[in-house]
């Protein structure tokens, strides 16, 4: 994996913790960190620019942003290789896409910055945009850990049991789901009890009231999760 920003130092002890550093440690990934400054056209480092036409804030040049991506991916990439813009108009990241993602060779994100990134920026490098919600962050750097980190659980090796992935919300036939709830020691806390099937060593009962219970916590409190189950994904795309 890949990041492209102006802030090369707030993306190295992020990638080095959890899951992300396991899958390195693992030999399950690789990650560079590339200083978009290192491809400004001056001696000064500029990669940002008032935006034509007036108005606020500052836009990521194109020649700069396009140099970097070419810098690693070469001028034609292959359908292993993926370049990620996080973007608002982009297409609202989910599982599936994690799945998606952890099967490409390289991934290599833009990270944005500023008011924005020149439009250009997208069809030079035939970038994909990936938005992880409807809000504002400042750049791209923490969307783009969000997204390498989901993807870093799908890599070979990288949990300690593969089951616990399957058994992730959203994950396999539970798309659109949330997980049941969850227990561990003790077993009687201020007078809450662990439910006694979970105790019961019945794991056929157990499957049952795990499903049950998923079911009902997102009913209770995702039931948009539902009618996006029943209806299909909503389109995220700008218009």
């Amino acid at each position: 994996m890949i990041f492209i920003t102006i802030f090369p130092d707030m993306m190295r002890e992020p990638l080095d913790a959890g899951v992300l550093g396991i899958a390195r440690r693992k030999g399950a990934a690789d990650y560079r960190v590339v200083n978009l400054r290192d491809f400004a056209e001056d001696k000064h480092g500029t990669v940002d620019d008032y935006p034509y036409g007036g108005g606020p804030g500052m836009i990521l040049m194109a020649p700069p942003l396009v140099k970097a991506v070419e810098s690693v991916c070469g001028d034609r990439r292959s359908e292993t290789v993926s370049v990620i813009m996080l973007s608002p108009c982009g297409r609202l990241f989910s599982q599936s896409m994690a799945e998606e993602f952890a099967g490409k060779k390289k991934l290599v994100f833009i990270c944005g910055r500023y008011k924005g990134i020149d439009e250009r920026v997208g069809e030079l490098t035939g970038s994909q945009m990936v938005s992880i919600g409807d809000y504002v962050l400042s750049g791209g750097e923490l969307p783009s850990l969000v997204i390498a980190d989901a993807v870093a659980r799908y890599l070979p090796g990288v949990l300690g049991d593969e089951r616990s992935r399957e058994t992730d919300s959203f994950s396999g036939s539970g798309e659109f789901s949330l997980g049941a709830a969850l227990y561990t020691r003790p077993p009687d806390y201020r007078g809450l009890k662990v439910p006694d099937v979970l105790i019961s060593g019945d794991h056929a009962r157990i499957e049952n009231w795990r499903r049950e219970s998923a079911e009902e916590r997102t009913r209770l409190f995702r039931p948009d999760l539902i009618s996006k189950n029943d209806n299909g994904p909503a389109d995220t795309g700008c218009h």
